[in-house]
């Protein structure tokens, strides 16, 4: 049985179309029309072993905030369509990335009780055309969205490249082991989650 979950978000500022596999190859093809965020997605999807086809129109004219905060709202509520009542999955994931000088963790408990957790220590205003604050509102964006707790700390790291990029791919590997096939039941002690 394939996790995934199609998605189509349309305000006034951004037209988001999106298809997720969970059990998927790595594969991404993603076009927010931010180069960087695309990067950071598609790391994300490679490492979490996803499949995601992502198209986004926003008013990048106006800034990236709210493509990078509706593309991960978008995202989230994939991730949570395609764990449809959460039973079966190892539900809790953690992960270390390192990319170079930079060493993030991330841990990721998919209770259906979102909680971010988010601090990246990012120094530069901008990567690329993306403003660094928007990187850690993606992570919470996601977590509020997906209805999952995600911790994801960068411990080291001199680069803010290099810091995001391991961020990315520690929730990656995180998620990757959060959503395994794990069993039949519920993964809670209530025997329900929430």
């Amino acid at each position: 049985m394939t996790r995934s979950a199609t998605v189509e978000r349309n305000t006034k500022e951004t037209q988001i179309s999106l298809t997720l596999n969970l059990d998927g190859t790595g594969r991404a093809n993603v076009a927010t029309g931010f180069g960087f965020l695309d990067h950071m997605i598609g790391s994300l999807v490679f490492h979490g072993r996803l499949d995601l086809d992502l198209s986004v129109q926003g008013d990048g004219h106006i800034d990236d905030h709210h493509t990078v905060e509706d593309t991960a709202l978008a995202l989230g509520a994939a991730i949570d369509q395609a764990l449809g009542d959460r039973a079966g999955i190892a539900r809790f994931g953690h992960a270390y990335a390192p990319l170079d000088e930079a060493l993030a963790r991330a841990v990721i408990d998919l209770s259906g009780r979102p909680w971010p957790a988010v601090d990246l220590g990012l120094k530069r205003e901008m990567l690329g055309t993306v403003a660094c604050e928007n990187l850690s509102h993606f992570f919470n964006s996601l977590a509020l969205a997906g209805r999952l707790c995600l911790h994801v700390d960068v411990l080291k790291g001199d680069n803010d490249h290099h810091r995001a990029e391991a961020a990315f791919k520690a929730v990656a590997l995180a998620l990757r082991a959060a959503v395994r096939a794990d069993g039949t039941s519920v993964p809670s002690t209530k025997g329900t989650l929430v």
